[in-house]
């Protein structure tokens, strides 16, 4: 028989109980007398010290983890990567009426990617006795003196009404909870917006889960922040901190490139020893410090710690941190959830800014988005061509609920490059476009009209749509390089399109191959020839396209898989630019850049990463670079079927082999590889940066 502490216990049965809701009350109105004389109570229960003098003080321990992790990308597509992770060990004392004491006794960190990041001390502990009665985060500088529910302030302020009850038992005794909702009465107010589940026996608190108004962030790249507290039942008499979990989630503002940072703290707390007569001495000087070297230093740690870091720190949102998000998203309007208006300068990447390309030469560009207020919003981008004479650009108008789910309106015109996945980085192919000539994008000019919409997530995915009316013209080489000379363009069709296009994308952290991520998009639609014996017909193509991407740790080494499955069809032939593209380092390693074109195409890469020697580097602020490189050596194929008559006569399989040779946190790689087919293989040799990166460059 399996047993825990009388805590843990406790706390397993409430987190039961809060999935399971034995006994539904069905949900009352707001404010109704049955939930304000508990919500009363437990008010006074706070301010009696959690409503029972006997507790004097107590001893225990925590043992956490604080997170750095980045997205990157228009819409933040893939889960977040960790930037760097710390686990803390914390010895925690508590004393009547309110002080507090926790000493850092054991810390160490791993970096995974250079940041100056620092957090606030108060992110380095546990929050003790469910917040003050004037809630502050980051010592005050992300979050300040909002009130909190079960003060005297809050029973002015908030609005409560009992959703749900759940029957617990523990020690032979049922005990019940209540769940009760709670919203500002003031929506523009800085104040707390989510659930507080109340014992009704003690009229302590079991559990808060909330998250807070926008106008409670002083921070103003503050995203949101969502925070849940668990207690358990200690003595069969306390209900004292147990779990915790808070996610800060900041997004950048300059230029409002799309990258968001993430700050995850998870908390476990045990091992209480109640009355445990502590001299008030204790409690002087700040409340989280850390132990004296000599202490930290020995603290035995087992494994490393992103062995021992929990999977779901590593998905997009934490479960228990989505419902809290959903929840209270629910229970305000829009309009309080939403970021203040107004209008700054904007570009999606940095190749928004500035690019070089064997078409438009040097193109200059900038932007602006606007925040209209009540989750409207509009932007608009432009950039000109220095060779080619010809402005691109794009607006667009839209809605977007605090759910994520959006719809916008938008015209454009700008150059698609084809293929289901860029070949190179686009601050590499300007800088090898420019000083050789090595230009590794097939654009096509693309004017339309079209609606998007961002469904949100169904079936563990995230869903998108977009419906446009597109007119489509093969370009032209205007520019010159500065050695070497550029290949001739693609010969896109020039075609008036109908289309339509579905994408979907999931995230799987800890399968039986690792983390797994899969990509899926359907489009298809009608077409029009303008230029082609295909006038005053309306065929129609098909084409589907699959990516999945999995990486699974083996110690310190990893395994690395990678599979794409792309097909086209149509009621007659179909446009250059639909056809499937392979060959360059990404797609077909060891073969020419898009040198086969093709009805359908599949790849499969397998890659071992192990850790070799390597010198250190001081990154300044950033942090120290490892004493490490990865060594990747690989194997890869292709196979193509239906080869189009302008891209090189291919058939069957194309296999290669090679190494890539990581630096500097994996940041920056170097690739060697050779194909193997006969006749169509040769020696590539190629460098660029983290595939991660690529969405803001």
């Amino acid at each position: 028989m399996l047993r825990f502490p009388a805590a843990h216990a406790a706390a397993m049965c409430v987190l039961v109980g809060l999935t399971t809701a034995v006994q539904p009350a069905g949900a009352q109105a707001w404010d109704d007398p049955r939930t304000m004389a508990l919500v009363e109570r437990a008010t006074k229960g706070r301010a009696e010290q959690l409503a029972d003098s006997t507790l004097v003080d107590y001893r225990a321990t925590a043992h956490g983890y604080l997170t750095f992790l980045v997205q990157l990308g228009q819409g933040f597509p893939d889960p977040p990567s960790v930037v760097k992770s710390d686990e803390l060990a914390l010895q925690v004392y508590w004393r009547a009426p309110n002080l507090s004491k926790q000493i850092i006794e054991g810390r160490r960190d791993t970096l995974l990617l250079p940041t100056d990041i620092r957090y606030h001390r108060d992110h380095l502990g546990i929050v003790q006795n469910n917040f003050p009665n004037f809630i502050r985060l980051g010592e005050g500088d992300e979050v300040r003196d909002v009130p909190h529910p079960l003060s005297a302030d809050g029973l002015h302020l908030y609005d409560f009404a009992i959703r749900d009850s759940l029957a617990i038992r523990l020690a032979g005794q049922d005990r019940f909870v209540y769940e009760v909702a709670v919203r500002p009465r003031d929506e523009s107010a800085a104040r707390i917006v989510g659930a507080v589940y109340i014992d009704t026996a003690s009229a302590q608190v079991v559990r808060m889960a909330f998250a807070f108004t926008h106008a409670a962030y002083l921070d103003r790249e503050l995203e949101d922040i969502s925070i849940v507290l668990e207690n358990a039942l200690v003595d069969d008499r306390y209900w004292l901190p147990y779990r915790q979990d808070i996610e800060i989630r900041r997004t950048g503002t300059w230029m409002q490139f799309p990258a968001r940072g993430i700050i995850r703290g998870r908390w476990d707390i045990c091992c209480y020893e109640v009355n445990a007569r502590l001299a008030p001495t204790l409690f002087g000087g700040p409340e989280i410090v850390e132990a004296p070297p000599t202490i930290t230093s020995s603290y035995h740690w087992t494994g490393r710690i992103l062995d021992s870091l929990p999977p779901d720190v590593r998905a997009a949102t934490e479960a228990d941190v989505r419902r809290v998000q959903d929840e209270a998203r629910d229970l305000v309007r829009t309009e309080a959830l939403s970021r203040a208006a107004g209008v700054e300068p904007a570009a999606r990447r940095v190749s928004d800014v500035a690019r070089v390309d064997r078409v438009e030469g040097l193109a200059l560009g900038g932007g602006a988005s606007a925040r209209l207020g009540g989750g409207f919003g509009a932007a608009a981008a432009a950039r000109w061509g220095f060779d080619d004479h010809q402005a691109k650009g794009r607006g667009s108008v839209g809605y977007e609920w605090t759910s994520g789910r959006s719809i916008g309106l938008f015209a454009t015109r700008d150059y698609r490059d084809v293929g289901d996945r860029p070949e190179v980085s686009p601050l590499v192919n300007s800088i090898a476009a420019q000083e050789f000539g090595s230009d590794r994008t097939d654009p096509y000019d693309v004017r339309g009209l079209g609606v998007e919409l961002a469904l949100g997530r169904w079936a563990g995915a995230d869903w998108s749509v977009v419906a446009a009316h597109e007119d489509q013209n093969r370009l032209a080489v205007h520019a010159a390089p500065w050695h070497g000379a550029y290949a001739a363009t693609l010969p896109a069709w020039s075609v008036s399109e109908e289309r339509l296009a579905l994408d979907a994308r999931r995230s799987l952290p800890a399968t039986a191959l690792g983390d797994l991520t899969v990509h899926a998009q359907l489009r298809g639609g009608s077409f029009t020839g303008r230029d082609t014996t295909l006038a005053a017909r309306h065929p129609i193509f098909e084409r589907a396209f699959v990516e999945a991407h999995a990486q699974r740790k083996l110690g310190a080494d990893a395994l690395v898989l990678d599979a794409t499955v792309a097909g086209v069809r149509g009621s007659s032939d179909v446009p250059a630019q639909e056809y499937v593209f392979l060959g360059g380092p990404v797609s077909g390693p060891g073969y020419g850049y898009h040198q086969f074109a093709a009805r359908f195409g599949a790849t499969a890469h397998a890659e071992w990463r192990v850790l070799v020697p390597f010198p250190a580097l001081s990154l300044g602020a950033f942090g120290l670079a490892p004493a490490t490189a990865t060594l990747a050596p690989y194997v890869h194929t292709m196979y193509v079927t239906n080869g189009a008559s302008f891209a090189t006569a291919a058939r069957g399989w194309y296999p290669s082999v090679g190494v890539g040779f990581m630096v500097l946190f994996d940041l920056a790689r170097f690739d060697v590889a050779r194909g193997l087919r006969r006749g169509t293989g040769r020696w590539t040799f190629s460098f660029d940066l983290a595939p991660a990166l690529w969405r803001v460059l």
